[in-house]
């Protein structure tokens, strides 16, 4: 019986050692450090395979391939399409605040994001209508059609999307494709088989083809970009399956945004997917061409940049744009998210905008898809309401939309959650908007959502069970690696 206490004694004292070493010896955010080294500690050899698997960062070989073409197109564009850098010309007076162009140099300084001008922009907040835009669209495609989705699923819309593509490629339309294989839940390449023999090509994010265990699992490409012979532009919430249409009983309606883009934000897509691609495939990498960034017409009157961060760079740029859009707002902040789990910068930003009297609304799913996830958004969603926040609960069906509107001015769109996993973990890609028409009928959106929500209160958390709490309070402890 002694041996065994010694023993056990011994495994502990090693893996208490271990686990201090292997968390510290890189550097990462401290929240992050201390939620790694509880589930080590209490997890002493899952948590180890679990840390192998999802917590170790990229290595900087892998960091260097994803930035050697960092500036793929951008300096071609701004020279095709004779864009300049002054934010003042780009935005008039008219359309946005001296507020605005400090967040637009913020994005030009740490993103390299150009500001493009004369944008056309259309909202889809419904599947159905976004995905039959998305075909029309693709049907008329003359030289290339690239998409990147997060989730495609092998599911009716999913084999339609492909068969579409598949004709694409039988006519000889360059066809390209990017997936991410987690996101996607294992599908295969077969999924894509006939279209790689007619052509076309698709390749999973960081990942090998026919190996799909790989050990940088918890760095995701939530990106959901499509580019149609580098005229049209999509970007968004929506990925690529039933479900998001609404035909899964589980979730309901499936409530998101997605905008589809007509101007020079779109050769700004096609830089983001190129430099994506050429990180994930060695073969048929891309170098510029002018068939791929071609000169656009003005089609609209939308001033527009579009910003992506990851985890190849420390700077959690979307992130930085969410706490900018925020500190400069002075009248209301309405955000939907379907999980809102920010750091501490983001948390505090929004808490002092509702100290200062900004009307802060929030709007989350009233149902769980990752349960740990969800608890984790009550917790501080009471922690808001505290500071004099307002959250909403989108009772309609599952809200997945990832929209922040300030002031009416101000708009971002795209794939990041307000969430430290898309501000750290995951490749994101989000579209900041500066258009007044634009923001007032996107802040329409969100007032007609909230119509749809049930109000939460203090009183609807202090009645929530004692187990509930508990869950919340645990998931809050590991909010940094969920």
């Amino acid at each position: 019986m002694v041996n065994l206490w010694a023993f056990i004694d011994l495994v502990i004292t090693l893996n208490t050692i271990a686990a201090i070493i292997i968390v510290f010896r890189e550097k990462r955010d401290i929240s992050a450090t201390w939620a790694w080294l509880l589930v080590l500690l209490l997890l002493p050899i899952a948590g180890f395979l679990l840390y192998l698997i999802a917590g170790r960062k990229l290595s900087h070989r892998k960091i260097f391939n994803l930035k050697a073409q960092e500036r793929l197109g951008i300096d071609q564009i701004v020279a095709n399409q004779k864009l300049q850098f002054d934010d003042k010309e780009l935005l008039p007076a008219n359309k946005v605040t001296n507020a605005a162009r400090e967040l637009v140099r913020l994005f030009l300084e740490t993103d390299n994001a150009i500001l493009t001008k004369k944008n056309a922009v259309r909202t889809y907040t419904d599947g159905e209508k976004l995905f039959a835009s998305l075909f029309e669209d693709i049907r008329r495609a003359k030289h290339h059609v690239n998409i990147e989705f997060f989730t495609w699923y092998n599911d009716q819309i999913g084999n339609e999307l492909v068969h579409l593509l598949e004709k694409k490629a039988a006519a000889g339309v360059q066809v390209r494709i990017i997936y991410d294989i987690l996101g996607s839940h294992g599908s295969k390449q077969k999924l894509f088989k006939h279209l790689i023999e007619l052509g076309g090509q698709a390749e999973p994010f960081l990942t090998p083809k026919y190996f799909p265990i790989t050990f940088r699992l918890n760095f995701r490409n939530h990106r959901k970009i499509t580019i149609i012979d580098g005229n049209i532009g999509y970007i968004g919430g929506f990925n690529v399956g039933d479900q998001y249409l609404g035909r899964k009983q589980r979730f309901g309606y499936w409530r998101d945004t997605h905008l589809r883009v007509m101007g020079d934000a779109v050769l700004s897509m096609q830089s983001r997917f190129f430099l994506d691609w050429n990180a994930t495939t060695k073969k048929a990498q891309v170098s510029f061409d002018d068939k791929y960034f071609p000169r656009t017409k003005a089609a609209g009157t939308t001033s527009m940049q579009i910003v992506s961060s990851g985890p190849d760079d420390d700077r959690q740029k979307i992130k930085q744009g969410y706490v900018k859009m925020i500190s400069i707002a002075t009248e209301s902040i309405y955000i939907e998210t379907p999980y809102f789990v920010p750091d501490g910068s983001v948390l505090e930003a929004l808490s002092i905008a509702a100290a200062a009297g900004v009307d802060v609304r929030i709007i989350i799913p009233d149902r769980p898809d990752h349960p740990f996830v969800y608890r984790a958004t009550e917790y501080y969603c009471r922690e808001l309401i505290q500071s004099g926040g307002k959250v909403y609960a989108y009772r309609k069906g599952f809200m997945h939309s990832k929209m922040v509107v300030i002031d009416g001015k101000i708009v971002s769109i795209g794939s990041a959650n307000m969430d430290i996993r898309s501000f750290r973990l995951n490749f994101e890609a989000n579209a900041f908007l500066y258009d007044r028409e634009f923001a007032r009928a996107t802040e329409l959106i969100f007032l007609h959502d909230q119509e749809s929500s049930d109000f939460l209160t203090t009183e609807y958390f202090e009645q929530q069970s004692r187990f509930i709490k508990v869950k919340q309070a645990l998931s809050r402890l590991l909010a940094p690696i969920l």
